[in-house]
């Protein structure tokens, strides 16, 4: 699975690495460190399968991302799933009404927040995707 993940912060991109590499699976990541980022990877010829979103970042905010995202034709089938400390309830019905696939909480402890992306990363394995 492709996986485009966009988060400016260097210690949780380490993190989902370390994670990740426990799979069984193996996943390609795509590394983008703001929104402007992730759209200059996303006109290339390959789309990620899905899309892990930080929601606070500089230069483009997660919102404003998945805003764009949703609007563009090519772009707005991509599974955008919320990756983020924000459990603030304004930001989830926002990214919600938008049209994300889901809204994950980072949880302080690594265990809890390898787990939590093992669901998601089990679930997407076995969901059916839109090939590009």
């Amino acid at each position: 699975m492709n996986v485009l993940f966009i988060e400016d912060d260097m210690i949780e991109t380490m993190k989902l690495q370390r994670a990740i590499s426990k799979f069984q699976s193996k996943h390609k990541i795509i590394e983008a460190k703001n929104g402007e980022e992730a759209f200059d990877i996303l006109k290339g010829e390959s789309l990620p399968d899905i899309i892990l979103l930080d929601l606070n970042m500089p230069r483009m905010s997660g919102i404003e991302f998945l805003t764009k995202i949703k609007s563009d034709e090519k772009l707005k089938y991509l599974p955008v799933i919320i990756l983020t400390t924000s459990e603030n309830r304004v930001d989830l019905l926002k990214c919600f009404e938008i049209g994300i696939a889901g809204y994950i909480i980072k949880p302080l402890k690594y265990e809890d927040y390898e787990s939590k992306l093992k669901k998601v990363f089990d679930y997407w394995e076995i969901s059916e995707l839109i090939k590009g």
